[in-house]
């Protein structure tokens, strides 16, 4: 070994190790054609740059050129589908403008009709009451006449001297100047304004009918059809097969569920309110003087008898309850006192949520008139979201009376058309 080999501390390879050494170092030059191993797989999107940077094939392109032909042809059969589609809805809305115009247009011949009627009938007794001052002014004019007469006659009278008699006393003329007075008949005879008084306020009653349903119409046309969903009825709670009556009964007739109300005579719909707007009315003219209608989340308490599990009493339960002759609302154990135009029996509640908005109203169904209003984002566990945090379930309560009264039952009106 070289004194140059020994300074570097390197060994020289043999020949044999050195053509090893080239082997294993040995590097595939970048243009070569042979199969290569990626050391990562490629992404989908250098994948797909990689193909659109390859020049396509004719058959590639005859291929795609039938399938975009074909595309071409389903995309101009949709828009044709869509334009038929569009000037269908236009013809269908017509047809219903037309509908709900002849309808209208009905309503105000009937309006017509009557007022015309109410109007030649107050043609007539003018009529008949102009006829009678007719006479009476006829003879007023006769009255008038005798009296003129008469005056002529006493006039001349006076300005007649007076004729001696064969006796030689003064003779006066004998002259019929008596005349009869008037009855003044013309008191009795006036208008039945008492009858058209009591016309105009029917017509006014009518009127505010009328105002009321066409605005109750409007809430019919979403009306849920409840069904009580017996699992959540007290024990003395019976319910009709189609589910629309709910009779509170003395004795108790169902067996006991987890989902039952053990205390409180309450009952819940089976099916929840989750989204858009739902319109009910519970019908309470057959119930005592003592219920409650109203909206409950389903986790609302089911056993005992405090406030959890009263209508109203809680903050997962909305009502409006009549009690001791008072109507009020309640929520959250708190008490509104409803106000109400009129003092007659409440005879139907209407309940109308919009889920989404957080809005719950009570109505008159009779009248449309607001009992109470309630909204999500004046309460403090909603108010951020200003919505129903949960499924609603249209409920009623009974509220057992001092003395059981018959009958006693409340029903979820199914109908549209019940007035």
């Amino acid at each position: 070994m070289s004194c140059e080999e020994e300074a570097s501390g390197l060994a020289v390879p043999s020949a044999g190790g050195q053509s090893v050494l080239q082997g294993a170092m040995s590097l595939t030059p970048l243009d070569s054609t042979e199969d290569r191993v990626q050391p990562f797989p490629r992404s989908p999107e250098l994948q797909r740059k990689l193909a659109k940077a390859a020049v396509p094939t004719k058959e590639q392109l005859s291929k795609k050129m039938e399938e975009l032909k074909v595309e071409k042809v389903k995309t101009e059969a949709r828009i044709q589908s869509l334009r038929k589609r569009k000037a269908d809805l236009t013809a269908r809305t017509e047809a219903m403008k037309a509908q709900i115009h002849a309808r209208f247009e009905a309503m105000r011949v009937v309006l017509r009709q009557e007022e015309q009627a109410a109007t030649e009938l107050l043609e007539l007794d003018l009529k008949k009451t102009r006829t009678k001052l007719d006479q009476v002014v006829k003879a007023c004019c006769q009255h008038l006449y005798e009296i003129t007469n008469t005056i002529s006659s006493t006039e001349k009278a006076l300005g007649d001297k007076p004729r001696a008699s064969p006796g030689g006393e003064m003779e006066a003329k004998k002259e019929n100047i008596s005349f009869r007075k008037s009855d003044r008949p013309e008191m009795n005879i006036r208008l039945n304004e008492e009858r058209y008084d009591k016309l105009v306020q029917m017509l006014s009653n009518i009127c505010k009918h009328l105002r009321a349903q066409l605005q109750r119409k409007t809430l019919l046309l979403d009306l849920l059809p409840v069904v009580v969903d017996t699992q959540t009825c007290h024990r003395q709670l019976t319910v009709t097969s189609d589910g629309s009556r709910v009779f509170y009964v003395s004795a108790c007739s169902s067996p006991e569920h987890p989902l039952q109300f053990d205390r409180m005579c309450c009952a819940l719909g089976s099916a929840p309110l989750t989204s858009g707007h739902s319109y009910f009315e519970v019908d309470v003219r057959c119930c005592c003087s003592r219920w409650a209608v109203g909206v409950a989340f389903g986790l609302m308490a089911r056993k005992g008898a405090d406030g959890a599990c009263k209508l109203g009493r809680n903050n997962n339960s909305w009502c409006v309850e009549l009690k001791n002759e008072q109507l009020s609302a309640w929520h959250d154990n708190r008490q509104v006192t409803c106000q109400r135009a009129g003092r007659a029996r409440l005879k139907r509640v209407g309940v109308w949520v919009q889920f989404d908005k957080g809005q719950l109203v009570f109505y008159d169904a009779d009248t449309m008139g607001v009992l109470q209003s309630f909204s999500a984002a004046m309460m403090e566990f909603d108010r951020v979201h200003r919505k129903f945090r949960e499924p609603l379930y249209p409920a009623v309560r009974f509220i057992k009376p001092d003395a059981q009264l018959w009958p006693n039952h409340m029903e979820f009106c199914r109908s549209q058309f019940s007035f």
